[in-house]
């Protein structure tokens, strides 16, 4: 058994979204779950807590916050960041994303980009992502040897798309259920608890609807979670209704298919009408917002405070690399300014603040992905995934004016605001140091 002992300034947030900040605390650890949280503590009390095997203190100036929740990224597609917003969605996922995703069926190039990617994000304090893996179950694979070798909390999803394409990037029904089926046994025989197949159709206008029930079925017998995309561009949604005239929405696509559950993540929801919220909401389904590839791509403004207030729940999203940054602090940024882009549109909106886009990247993250009642913030119980943040870190843009005495929540809004993955100055998942 390992005991660890963290002290110093806390800040998480609880169901109601409420923020809470605790200027002298001590998380206990114990194998890698919280064990208790400590108010008001001194020093000599938490180092006794039943004779610690290791105890950190936190430096003046630096705190605790819960490790980020990334809902929706394409690991295959890091290798194109910051390329192709000169088109939309779909003129962007033909002459930039496809050809990509097609370099995947080489296992070395593989292993070498999604090293990368695992790195990349938990530097920038993505303690669980969300991953779109690859078309090919092998490479698929490899997504998730690394995350295990990093160390890092995941579900890894091989993406299925059986609608015939002239360039050949697709599967056939047949091929697409044995490859997700082998997929998900390699994913369980790695056997990290930390690391989740999800069944991936990519969207419905590159699956068939034998497909997506067939996936629906897999999900429901295994009881695996599953993720897609739904209503995020309007040419897209007009192809769906197109494909699928006998239905009378996106989301009613996948839930004719069996695949609207209370596990299930939709990525986007720009333009859910008031039906589809309500078919969302009774399925219990979760929308990741995703802000940064909604504008780079010139798909929409989604109206968060909509979903919230139909008790939807709602995580948030890098969506790299329809998105600009694998940093989930640019995803909550991202968030705000969409968010006041509405404010300024709208009469009387309520914008998004610091604190609600906190909740979406840690707890309502957590939640969207029915991973609640393990990660998402520091109650006993749950394992211990946190960063260590510091506004005085070496390079830090926030480092020059330490003659002014911010508090703690003022701490975390230049964080937010301001700051990016020089403050995280450590990432523990499961009390494990991966930073």
């Amino acid at each position: 058994m390992v005991r660890q002992v963290f002290v110093g300034p806390l800040i998480h947030t609880d169901d109601n979204e409420t923020l809470i900040i605790i200027q002298h605390g001590a998380i206990l650890v114990e194998d890698g779950k919280i064990i208790n949280v400590l108010t008001d503590v001194n020093m000599s009390t938490a180092k006794n807590y039943n004779i610690p095997d290791e105890v950190f203190i936190l430096d003046d100036g630096q705190f605790l916050i819960p490790g980020f929740i990334d809902g929706h990224t394409h690991a295959v597609q890091f290798p194109n960041l910051g390329i192709g917003y000169d088109k939309d969605l779909l003129g962007w996922l033909e002459t930039y994303t496809f050809p990509l995703e097609k370099k995947y069926s080489d296992v070395n190039f593989a292993a070498q980009a999604f090293e990368a990617a695992v790195k990349q994000t938990i530097r920038a304090g993505t303690t669980t992502a969300c991953y779109f893996a690859s078309l090919y179950a092998e490479a698929s694979t490899i997504l998730a040897q690394k995350v295990i070798q990093f160390g890092q909390r995941a579900f890894i999803g091989k993406v299925n798309m059986n609608v015939s394409r002239d360039d050949g990037y697709y599967e056939t029904t047949e091929a697409s259920i044995k490859n997700t089926e082998r997929f998900v046994r390699e994913i369980e025989q790695l056997g990290s608890p930390l690391v989740k197949p999800i069944i991936t159709p990519r969207f419905a206008l590159s699956c068939d609807m034998e497909l997506m029930q067939t996936l629906a079925r897999m999900a429901l017998e295994k009881n695996l979670h599953i993720q897609t995309h739904v209503s995020e561009n309007k040419a897209e949604i007009q192809a769906v209704r197109k494909t699928f005239p006998q239905q009378s929405s996106y989301s009613a696509v996948y839930d004719a298919a069996g695949l609207l559950t209370s596990k299930t993540v939709l990525a986007h929801g720009i333009y859910l009408t008031d039906t589809e919220l309500t078919m969302i909401k009774t399925r219990e389904t979760a929308i990741i917002h995703c802000p940064s590839s909604n504008t780079c791509l010139k798909s929409g403004l989604c109206d968060v405070q909509r979903l919230r207030t139909e008790k939807i729940k709602v995580g948030l999203g890098t969506d790299v690399s329809g998105g600009f940054s694998f940093s989930m602090l640019d995803a909550m940024r991202s968030a705000l300014q969409v968010s006041n882009q509405l404010f300024i549109l709208k009469n009387n909106y309520i914008p998004l603040n610091y604190k609600d886009v906190f909740y979406m990247a840690t707890l309502g993250s957590a939640n969207a992905l029915s991973i609640g009642d393990k990660v998402g913030n520091f109650l006993p119980g749950k394992e211990f995934d946190a960063l260590i943040i510091d506004l005085n870190s070496d390079g830090s843009v926030l480092n020059d004016l330490n003659e002014i005495e911010y508090t703690l929540e003022e701490k975390l809004q230049r964080f937010i605001h301001s700051g990016d993955d020089r403050n995280i100055v450590a990432v523990y998942i499961n009390g494990r140091k991966v930073k």
